[in-house]
């Protein structure tokens, strides 16, 4: 559901509107609408724990970045604040925020994004949200849709691969050194 939000909100007081309606889930796109997403069903919940868990333990591990959850939002140079389901940032990028900057919608682009379609999300949407990030500097972005049991892994510069099952695992090629993602955790 989107939302013309009011002309010259400026980040601060969308980042305050956002807080003032916490129990919402609330997305910015780069032309100011607002977007009001439908938490997603307990299904689709417990899937995306299972991913974010395993992205958690191998960031601890690797040591070179953070990872993030989906409550999470990052407004990107396109002026979009958006909440990825998980997500991953170099260390660099990281602490060359402020601290008032890390407090507020990070004015940052993750290296890489997990989106994970629920029953309610339009796949045609998902696509584009994974486009943007990838317009807006995500080296690496995985669209999982359980409901097709397909993934899609976009990449700068190239075509998104489609993976046509979930009798797959995902990597995290070079932009997350070592990870992997087993796709049959979500069956």
């Amino acid at each position: 559901m989107k939302r013309k939000y009011f002309e010259g909100m400026t980040d601060q007081e969308f980042f305050h509107f956002c807080q003032e309606y916490e129990n919402l889930k609330i997305e910015r796109d780069a032309q100011g609408n607002i977007i009001l997403l439908l938490p997603p069903g307990a299904d689709t919940g417990h899937k995306n724990i299972k991913i974010t868990a395993r992205l958690q333990v191998w960031s601890e591990k690797d040591g070179t970045g953070l990872a993030f959850d989906n409550n999470t939002g990052f407004t990107l140079s396109s002026q979009a604040m958006r909440s990825p389901d998980a997500a991953w940032l170099t260390l660099e990028k990281w602490n060359q925020l402020t601290a008032e900057q890390k407090e507020v919608f990070a004015p940052v682009c993750p290296d890489f994004v997990i989106e994970l379609c629920s029953r309610t999300d339009q796949l045609k949407e998902a696509k584009q949200k994974m486009e943007e990030w990838i317009a807006n500097g995500c080296r690496l972005a995985w669209l999982i849709d359980p409901v097709e049991e397909k993934a899609y892994v976009y990449r700068p510069d190239r075509e998104p691969q489609v993976i046509p099952t979930f009798d797959a695992t995902l990597s995290g090629d070079d932009v997350l050194a070592g990870f992997e993602l087993d796709l049959r955790i979500l069956k």
